[in-house]
């Protein structure tokens, strides 16, 4: 087992910069490898996406039903069949006969009937599926909140109206070009010809791939960077076009599943392909995650579980933060702008943003992302006050002081320790702390 360690060792060294630039290229994509096997056998990115199976199933004919009268105002109405029929081609000959079904149940829809009570249920149960998008999503970019209420319904339906139309748009412009004369022309001669037709089905895959980098940019309640959401896009499209071909070849090949369950396999079959798809969606989000963050490509998984001690300094500098911009009469700082300048990750900040909100002393703005004011003048709060809250994170009527055995000799051990704290922070408060030391800053917003 020595060569195992060697290479071991050698893959998970801590500097990089100790390689050559050929072993770096060679070992950031081996633990991209490892640390996404790893994320996939631990079964949460398989139960997410099985529940978005679910949530498909009842969204996917109002989802339509909703495409399908936008793009009946643009005249292209009639190109949804086509594009389900072609998501559905693995499922084989009966992946058309279901295409033709839900078309049919798309088209029996009717929205004058609905009544406005069933056109809120239809338009609530498509923004479901998109919010529980949006949650699996920010599972993998670990952001523990979703967008506000206002801010969700408004981007929601900005995807659900444009998004079909910026589709079938490309779609449109890609068939006229390769219709077009001069295209053509050039497909008779060498060898423009060969080139034109191996573009032209590469098409497929660069359309599948600017979806996913749209989807991994705009879904997650975080800022992604577009080379992370380039790289997942890339990934996850290959693997999803790829896997339609895999799949389909399963199908022709396998004469018993019709055997087995009958009348329901293309029921199963249709279950099958969905999770495959969502699963993927959510790998190559999960390698957009990696590339943003590579500390997070370690040997053991990383557990971000702030100690005491990090806490109450995190959050005393969060405070100082805020409170410097505010008194200088700058832009106030974003949850983004924090994890920037401190180079941690969004998780524990958005922890102790929020302790920090529930507590009364930050307010969030209703942009996107939001930031953060004073909710007090930072002349009443207290370093005292501050460190208390922090120190009392998490305690709840089952868990606290009082149910805790007083025993005499730890009683006054910790009143010893909160004298001298109070001793030596005093009244200071927390405009007294920004204007007695060094500038500490966050980047101005862009």
């Amino acid at each position: 087992m020595q060569w195992y360690e060697h290479y071991a060792s050698r893959l998970w060294i801590d500097d990089l910069r100790e390689v050559t630039k050929v072993q770096r290229w060679i070992i950031v994509p081996l633990r991209l490898l490892v640390v996404t096997t790893r994320q996939l056998i631990q079964g949460q990115l398989n139960l997410r996406a099985m529940s978005l199976v679910y949530t498909t199933l009842l969204s996917i004919v109002p989802l339509l039903a909703v495409s399908f009268s936008v793009l009946k105002g643009f005249g292209v109405h009639n190109q949804i069949e086509p594009v389900l029929m072609n998501f559905l081609a693995p499922l084989g000959p009966r992946g058309e006969e279901l295409s033709g079904k839900i078309i049919g149940f798309v088209e029996n829809v009717r929205v004058g009937v609905l009544g406005s009570l069933g056109l809120v249920f239809l338009l609530y149960t498509v923004v479901s599926l998109i919010q529980k998008v949006e949650s699996s999503f920010n599972y993998v970019w670990q952001v523990e909140r979703l967008r506000g209420l206002a801010q969700r319904f408004s981007s929601y339906m900005s995807v659900i109206l444009i998004g079909p139309v910026l589709v079938f748009t490309a779609l449109g412009v890609t068939a006229t070009a390769m219709n077009n004369t001069l295209v053509q022309q050039l497909m008779h001669i060498e060898p423009f010809g060969d080139l034109i037709v191996s573009l032209s089905r590469l098409v497929p895959y660069l359309l599948v791939i600017a979806a996913f980098i749209f989807i991994y940019m705009f879904i997650p309640n975080t800022r992604v960077r577009l080379f992370p959401a380039f790289v997942g896009g890339v990934v996850a499209g290959v693997l999803w076009q790829s896997s339609g071909w895999a799949f389909a070849a399963f199908i022709a090949t396998s004469s018993n599943y019709a055997a087995i369950y009958s009348s329901f396999a293309i029921l199963i079959l249709l279950l099958i392909w969905l999770y495959l798809n969502w699963l993927i969606l959510l790998l190559g989000s999960q390698v957009a995650f990696y590339i943003q963050y590579p500390q997070y490509m370690s040997r053991r998984p990383v557990q971000l579980r702030l100690s005491n001690r990090l806490r109450e300094r995190l959050a005393l500098q969060i405070m100082f933060m805020v409170a410097d911009r505010h008194l200088q009469q700058r832009d106030p700082c974003t949850s983004e702008d924090l994890v920037q300048d401190l180079g941690l990750p969004m998780q524990p900040i958005h922890h102790v943003l929020q302790l920090m909100v529930d507590a009364g002393f930050l307010s969030e703005t209703s942009g996107d992302p939001p930031a953060y004011l004073p909710r007090r003048d930072v002349e009443t709060i207290t370093l005292t006050e501050l460190y208390e809250v922090v120190r009392s994170a998490g305690e709840n009527r089952l868990l606290c002081l009082k149910t805790l055995p007083h025993q005499f000799e730890v009683e006054q051990a910790m009143e010893a320790v909160q004298r001298a704290v109070e001793a030596q922070l005093g009244s200071r408060t927390l405009k007294d702390l920004v204007r007695s030391g060094g500038e500490v800053d966050c980047p101005d917003s862009t």
